[in-house]
């Protein structure tokens, strides 16, 4: 009883550079700064970074100071989240502190101005035909940003992406108008919907919101078309996406998730209930600039694995955007790394006659060498076509894989799996960063430890770096490898990979690769500020919004309703818009942007690689 009780009450030594990490965020070191500075600090990967993070939050928190801890990933966030709980409880400073990811931290902003979808909900729900005006909450507490790897933010998701909080009206003539389209396949402009009875009864419902409900009804009549060829998946009777390693169920994409319901339904892979509690119209209340949000806190502050890959154009960002001034890098207390890899000989291209079979051989070298090996795919769809493939068969019962789609509990007793002698992991890319494969077998470090083997060349250092990270950690013997396939080489060569490929081969191949890789990536961050000002742009739209609807200012709040809601426009018969781009040379930066683009209004559209 006793060992159990001191085993729950045991305390956790920290290591110096935990300390000093604390000690640079909290600006003790900084000769002739009065003031806290805002700093990052780069702490190498498996050493401490949440530690850092929770014992700086909690200092903050001390002193009456709220604190956001953002990451890009909610099952890491949450997993930090709970594990420090019970000391922020211990200390009573649990209500200060917030882990979330960086859209929690957007929704959260935005909510403390006002709950911007339940004062729109309620607007639209109760018909009303002007509004109360809202007392205005003003914060008096300073508050602190601290991020948890920059480089994600400052990725293209984020830095140049925007957040879109949407509000779902749900009414039984609203559903009774859903019913109609969706059964009634004669009826695909907005004219013939408003011929029906339904109409009538919801647009009477409505009298004061049918002009934004006009706009939806296009949107439902576009999405129909295409609804079909979105990547959702059915889960616990929901319709749900894959966002990083985690299925979120709290994601719409818009009208084409509405009717992937009613298709669902009709296949009985959806039951009414579900049907009629997540079916409705979207109303889009905005669109907020990721970019925008730091300026919302005091001092900024976090830490990262990947401080030294950061483009000289994100470096540049931090400094003049975000008054970056400082920032420090912690050596590793584990001395230097055990890790085998020499980028001369480590890093193949091979033919893809040639590609799982050399995959295999990585694979069974390792695995007869009483190691275990984790093989990081680009996606899902690459991962299951070497599963299945003739090369892996006779091996393939003993084979555990860990993608988005697994789920969480069956994922953390596979990644417990994966230090385990012989063992062979196959997984996407998205594990490469923030999973923890701990190894306690002291027989397989003695061995070797964990080999990490990558089949496919990141678009960022940073990237690569983490990867590389999930093995060998806190001074443990491991190996890591690149085995690529020639074509898939195309982005970083240009289009005259074949013919340049046999004279790099070779000893400084990797070293034209990274330069290849970093000078594409530089070129694409220093593109970013090209929409960071329209999203600047529509962020400030979006605030002057919010304060028209806690001022009571109807017809503001209209108009910007009506503006953000522009439903698609129609024609008649159907048309197909198709853009070539070169995803391959200067153009590449440009694919994602495109992506992100809403081409005739809100219709859906669908960019590939070719």
């Amino acid at each position: 009883m006793r060992g159990i009780e001191a085993a729950q009450a045991y305390l956790l030594m920290p290591h110096v550079g935990q300390v000093i990490a604390i000690f640079r965020i909290l600006g003790i070191g900084y000769q002739g700064y009065d003031d806290l500075l805002n700093n990052l600090v780069q702490i190498g990967t498996g050493e401490g970074k949440s530690v850092v993070m929770a014992v700086t939050a909690c200092v903050f928190a001390l002193i009456g100071v709220d604190v956001n801890c953002s990451c890009y990933s909610e099952v890491l966030s949450m997993r930090d989240k709970n594990d420090f709980a019970p000391v922020f409880r211990a200390l009573g400073i649990e209500e200060r502190i917030e882990y979330g990811t960086f859209n929690r931290l957007c929704e959260n902003l935005l909510n403390e101005q006002c709950n911007v979808r339940d004062k729109v909900r309620e607007m639209i729900v109760d018909n009303k035909s002007k509004i109360d005006v809202a007392a205005k909450s003003v914060r008096t507490d300073p508050k602190v940003l601290l991020i948890d790897e920059v480089d994600v933010f400052l990725s293209e998701k984020f830095y140049g992406g925007t957040y879109s909080p949407s509000v779902d009206i749900k009414d039984s003539t609203i559903k009774t108008l859903l019913d109609i389209i969706w059964h009634n396949k004669t009826i695909r402009n907005l004219n013939a919907v408003k011929n029906t009875p339904a109409y009538k009864a919801f647009a009477n419902r409505f009298s004061n919101w049918i002009f934004l409900f006009d706009e939806a009804i296009k949107d439902m009549l576009t999405a129909l078309e295409s609804f079909q060829s979105s990547t959702y998946i059915v889960q616990n009777d929901r319709i749900v996406y894959v966002d990083g390693e985690s299925i979120v169920d709290n994601v719409v994409h818009g009208y084409s998730t509405i009717w992937a319901y009613y298709h669902e339904h009709e296949k009985d892979n959806i039951s009414k209930v579900s049907l009629e509690t997540n079916v409705g119209i979207i109303v889009n209340c905005g669109t907020f600039s990721y970019a925008e949000m730091p300026h919302e806190f005091a001092y900024i502050t976090g830490v990262t694995g990947t401080l030294k890959t950061l483009a000289t154009s994100e470096q540049n960002i931090l400094r003049k955007v975000y008054n970056v001034q400082k920032k420090t890098f912690i050596p590793s207390v584990f001395g230097s790394s055990n890790r085998m890899f020499n980028s001369s000989t480590d890093v193949l291209v091979v033919k893809e006659s040639e590609y799982y079979m050399s995959l295999r051989g990585d694979i069974d070298v390792v695995c007869h060498a009483g190691r275990a090996i984790l093989v990081f795919f680009e996606s899902d769809e690459k991962l299951m076509n070497f599963y299945n493939s003739s090369e892996l068969s006779s091996i393939k019962n003993d084979v555990q894989i860990i993608t988005e789609k697994v789920a969480a509990k069956d994922r953390e007793l596979c990644i417990k799996r994966a230090a385990l002698e012989g063992r062979t992991t196959l997984l996407t890319r998205t594990f490469g960063r923030g999973t923890d494969f701990i190894c306690r077998n002291q027989q397989l470090l003695a061995n070797g430890g964990i080999h990490v083997l990558q089949t496919f060349f990141s678009e960022e250092l940073s990237e690569e770096c983490q990867i590389m990270g999930r093995g060998a950690r806190q001074g443990d013997r491991g190996s890591y490898r690149m085995i690529l396939l020639d074509k898939e080489l195309e982005w970083v060569l240009g289009s005259t990979w074949e013919e340049d490929l046999p004279n790099i081969i070779g000893s400084n191949l990797y070293k034209k690769l990274n330069k290849a890789r970093n000078d594409l990536y530089e070129s694409r961050c220093g593109a970013k500020e090209l929409s960071i000002d329209q999203c600047r742009q529509e962020h400030e739209a979006s605030k002057r919004f919010m304060s028209s609807l806690t001022s009571g200012n109807i017809e503001t709040v209209k108009t910007f309703l009506k503006n953000q809601n522009q439903g698609a426009s129609f024609v008649s018969g159907s048309s197909r818009t198709v853009l070539l781009m070169d995803a391959t040379g200067s153009m590449s930066s440009l694919l994602s942007a495109a992506k992100e683009t809403r081409f005739i209004s809100n219709a859906d559209c669908h960019i590939s690689k070719l």
